[in-house]
């Protein structure tokens, strides 16, 4: 059967539809300019900076701390989907409370931020290990494709009419734009309520054998996390690509939170920033599905490192650009490859861990890749401060790429597989 025709396949995907509106509209888009004109604009420049600097690490470094206990007590429980209605919940709720924030409340702003970020952030520790109970082994590259394809779509459509809103607020009955954007922080949550619904109720979960109590479940996630360290440093392919995921989707993610303010430090103005992330959004959507075929056809890691070196040639470019349109044309280039890279990774990495440990190894996954939303910027930042430069601040993330494709390059993926399989059995 193909996998459009199946309903947990769509079902998982339209999560990432659904989420992916507060990673768009909110985390990339309308709340670091929102804050800074807002809610914080009694603040100085450099201290507003600094505090959403802060509370983004913050919201990582608990996700950081949280995922593999979390994925190690769902998998002991049978919980992963109950820990995503949680994590869901929370984020929903908090991305909502936003629209309540008055003018000058920087500092509640930013206590809801991190909560929805952590809701956000936790809840893909729970919708990734999800992946092995909707595919079979052979279509999690097409299957985690399709995924990040919707998320591009989904998200990249309301971001559309919020941008339209709080350009034109007047033709929606709006006061002014600080009203259309505190209605646009309401549509994702509604918008993320509302399509996060079919994946509770179609995706079904592989029951576990024991029947813990929570106590039991904590207990018992506690021990499990603990014997995970020891697997992992057994299993040295699962390894080797961890250590090599780390470095490179480290300098993915810090493209994607630092590109808007590399934009304005070199000149270039809001409108032309917000316009450049809708076209990454869109044209995100049929490269990840495309990547996907490239995953089944050629391998997961040869997608990989092809993204790696399309951003190679990104960083040059974006070191040397002096136009509002070549940011443009940048903004197509990486929503050509973006997607594709995060997806392979994902399915690449389902198949070097123990299905039945999916949840508490996808909480490891989850961790370093919050781990590089914590160092990554500081990276480009200190390299930023000791030159004096953004443009050569920009050259340093080339080091992560670089470092995770040689890593990369020594995975053998084969024998990682069968590392894998026989860990499903002790």
């Amino acid at each position: 059967m193909s996998v459009w025709k199946r309903r947990p396949v769509i079902s998982w995907c339209l999560y990432d539809w659904a989420n992916s509106a507060y990673a768009t509209t909110v985390m990339a888009g309308f709340f670091p300019v929102f804050f800074k004109k807002y809610w914080a604009e009694d603040l100085a420049v450099t201290d507003s900076t600094f505090w959403l600097a802060l509370a983004n690490s913050l919201a990582s470094v608990l996700v950081v701390f949280l995922a593999p206990v979390l994925g190690a007590i769902a998998d002991r429980a049978g919980a992963k989907k109950r820990f995503l209605l949680f994590f869901s919940f929370m984020g929903i709720v908090m991305t909502a409370a936003l629209y309540l924030v008055a003018e000058g409340g920087w500092m509640l702003a930013l206590v809801l931020y991190v909560l929805a970020s952590l809701g956000f952030s936790g809840g893909m520790v729970f919708y990734d290990a999800l992946l092995v109970n909707v595919a079979e082994k052979q279509k999690y590259d097409l299957v985690s494709a399709l995924g990040y394809g919707f998320g591009y779509l989904g998200g990249g459509l309301l971001f559309s009419f919020d941008v339209i809103l709080t350009l034109f607020p007047q033709s929606f009955g709006l006061a002014d734009t600080s009203e259309a954007v505190r209605i646009a922080f309401l549509s994702v949550a509604v918008w993320w309520g509302l399509f996060s619904i079919p994946v509770f109720l179609f995706v079904k979960e592989v029951p576990v054998e024991a029947d813990l109590d929570g106590q039991g479940a904590v207990m018992g996630g506690i021990r499990q996390l603990l014997d995970t360290f020891h697997e992992i440093r057994m299993m040295k392919q699962t390894f080797l690509f961890l250590l090599a995921y780390w470095l490179y989707i480290d300098g993915v993610d810090t493209i994607i939170r630092m590109a808007v303010d590399y934009g304005l430090s070199i000149g270039f103005d809001t409108n032309g920033l917000m316009t450049a992330l809708l076209l990454t959004q869109f044209i995100g959507f049929p490269a990840a599905i495309v990547f996907g075929k490239l995953g089944e056809k050629r391998g997961a890691r040869q997608g990989i490192m092809l993204g790696i070196f399309v951003y190679l040639l990104v960083i040059l470019w974006a070191y040397q650009m002096e136009s509002v349109w070549e940011f443009y044309a940048l903004a197509v280039v990486i929503g050509l490859v973006q997607g594709g890279v995060q997806s392979l990774s994902r399915s690449l990495y389902a198949t070097l861990i123990p299905r039945n440990k999916a949840g508490e190894f996808f909480g490891f996954y989850n961790m370093l890749g919050k781990f590089a939303v914590v160092l990554g910027p500081i990276l480009m930042g200190w390299v930023g401060v000791v030159t004096g430069s953004s443009r050569i601040s920009i050259l340093s993330i080339s080091i992560l790429f670089i470092s995770g494709a040689i890593i990369l390059s020594r995975v053998d993926i084969a024998k990682g597989q069968k590392q894998a399989r026989m860990m499903e059995d002790i």
